[in-house]
């Protein structure tokens, strides 16, 4: 998978990644690859990870702690936000609600 254009870069500035490293680039491109299909399985369908919101948040704060080598921690302190995209996605609004 190919993550969309310019994703890394936003994902590098909310990490504070100032440098440039052809190695921490791969690193981080695979982990927010991970994160990215972690993330659409538990919303049970494709998100869009280039706009500013709820997916595109945990998709950095899935990579902040996969750095940090505490992923492990991630699904239990994100458990409402993740139940909450999960929700949003699969709950279409009623008509007229909007």
């Amino acid at each position: 998978m190919a993550l969309p254009e310019g994703l890394l870069a936003a994902a590098k500035t909310y990490l504070s990644i100032t440098w440039t490293d052809v190695e921490t680039d791969a690193n981080l491109t695979g982990i927010l690859e991970r994160g990215i299909a972690y993330l659409n399985r538990i919303a049970g369908a494709a998100k869009d990870y280039l706009i500013e919101g709820d997916a595109r948040a945990l998709l950095f704060d899935y990579a902040m702690y996969a750095r940090s080598g505490a992923l492990a921690s991630f699904a239990d302190n994100y458990k409402s936000e993740l139940l909450a995209l999960q929700i949003n996605t699969t709950v279409e609004p009623a008509e007229g609600s909007g």
